[in-house]
């Protein structure tokens, strides 16, 4: 069996989508005779915990931990809430900052190039230039974000020549989220530089969407392909909820704040009575405060349901139980390639999805090839008044149901095998 050394930063009982996608890797690697052996730190700082995806780490594989120092422990001597906040990547306009957050954001943004974590980079390198020679290990992967830990795949390609995979969950320097780093020239000539140079060093390149390759085949000739997230195991059976539940699971930061849908959310109750009776509007995650300012602008607050963060297997439940399932992205041509990890547990909970985002968003493209739910552009207005009516009218029916096609190539084990093939593949 081949072994692989995988370095990631996020892992249980780190939670959210960034930890999924390898741990449901690594859980299927082996029924393709790869061995995976994964470097984790011991003592990392992640904004969000979920420890039932802990118990989801299959039995026997091994995982190395070093320890990690990371600033943010200085930081939050002066505000602990403002910095779990930055470090968990919500950000708040400009004109709605404090004078410290504004400061702690320009300090991680010019001092700590590429990011917080890169003091992890050189004890890891030493650490494991001795297990890959020790484990005889060919072939090294990195994921990223945070992009130091690409940093060390670099590093060790250099050392050992080791077949090195880099896998970008996100792209680098064009993420909305650096934009609000306020970066100095230097800083951004210096994140440019590292991501040119691990782009043309590397021996292949994963990333998550076909914008993304297409983005990063300008700046390379490296081999890319894509492997989008997905997800994993049959949907719960289980009973739909008695309202009209619209439900929006995972992070909503403040640049996604849906405005056009509160403004028809609040047309649709104040002219339908049977809609204002049965519309809940359901937050399942982190909610910018903007957010819920609009809502309650818009008169909502007393359909919202604001749940919070709950375990991966909370979401599991509450998705298949919802009407309809919101996706939400920025209206930029920088998000056009965002695929949310959510979209494919969405789309395997079989429950309509409405998309929106920005035009030609690759993910309202797999929603429709899917036969999946609805993608439209955040200033649809009548469009989207539409569509809502005519799904709670098939609601009102029990008649709101989907008939989906060609989901099962987003299955984890079948992303996991496209993995497999191209460690394994070689360039002619």
């Amino acid at each position: 069996m081949q072994k692989i050394l995988i370095i990631a930063y996020y892992w249980p009982p780190a939670g959210g989508p960034g930890v999924q996608r390898w741990l449901k890797f690594v859980k299927y690697l082996q029924d393709f005779n790869i061995e995976p052996i994964v470097y984790v730190p011991e003592n990392p700082n992640y904004p969000i915990t979920d420890n039932s995806l802990v118990d989801e780490i299959p039995e026997g594989i091994r995982i190395l931990k070093q320890p990690i120092f990371e600033p943010y422990g200085f930081a939050s001597v002066f505000s602990q809430k403002k910095t779990k906040r930055i470090s968990s990547g919500i950000i708040q306009k400009h004109k709605k900052q404090s004078a410290l957050e504004r400061i702690l954001l320009w300090i991680r943004g010019n001092f700590f190039i590429p990011d917080a974590r890169k003091y992890w980079v050189k004890p890891s390198v030493k650490y494991l230039s001795k297990v890959i020679v020790d484990e005889e290990i060919k072939t090294i992967i990195t994921t990223g974000p945070p992009h130091s830990i690409h940093l060390i795949g670099l590093n060790l390609k250099r050392q050992l020549n080791v077949q090195w995979i880099t896998d970008f969950r996100d792209p680098w320097t064009s993420i909305g989220y650096h934009k609000k780093l306020k970066l100095s020239r230097i800083a951004q000539q210096k994140h440019k530089q590292l991501e040119s140079i691990v782009l043309n060093t590397t021996d292949k390149i994963v990333v998550t969407s076909k914008a993304t390759k297409q983005e990063f085949e300008q700046l390379t000739q490296k081999p890319i392909t894509v492997i989008t997230n997905g997800f994993d195991g049959a949907p719960l059976q289980v009973d739909l909820d008695e309202k009209f539940t619209i439900s929006h699971i995972g992070s909503l930061l403040t640049d996604r704040n849906p405005q056009t849908l509160w403004k028809v959310l609040q047309e649709l109750v104040n002219e339908n009575a049977a809609f204002k009776d049965a519309l809940q509007i359901q937050l399942i995650g982190v909610v910018g405060k903007e957010v819920l300012a609009s809502i309650t602008q818009f008169g909502l607050t007393s359909f919202t349901n604001e749940v919070g963060y709950v375990s991966h297997s909370e979401v599991l439940e509450l998705q298949p139980k919802s009407q309809v399932l919101l996706l939400l992205e920025i209206d930029s041509n920088e998000t056009k390639g965002i695929l949310p990890g959510k979209l494919f547990e969405y789309l395997n909970a079989k429950r309509p999805i409405l998309a929106i985002g920005p035009e030609n968003w690759e993910a309202a493209t797999i929603v429709k090839e899917t036969n999946s739910g609805v993608g439209l552009v955040s200033t649809a207005e009548s469009a989207l008044k539409n569509v809502l009516l005519e799904w709670f009218e098939l609601y009102q029916k029990n008649k709101l149901q989907l008939n989906s096609k060609g989901i099962e190539k987003y299955s984890r084990k079948e992303l996991t095998q496209q993995l497999a093939n191209f460690i394994r593949w070689e360039s002619s």
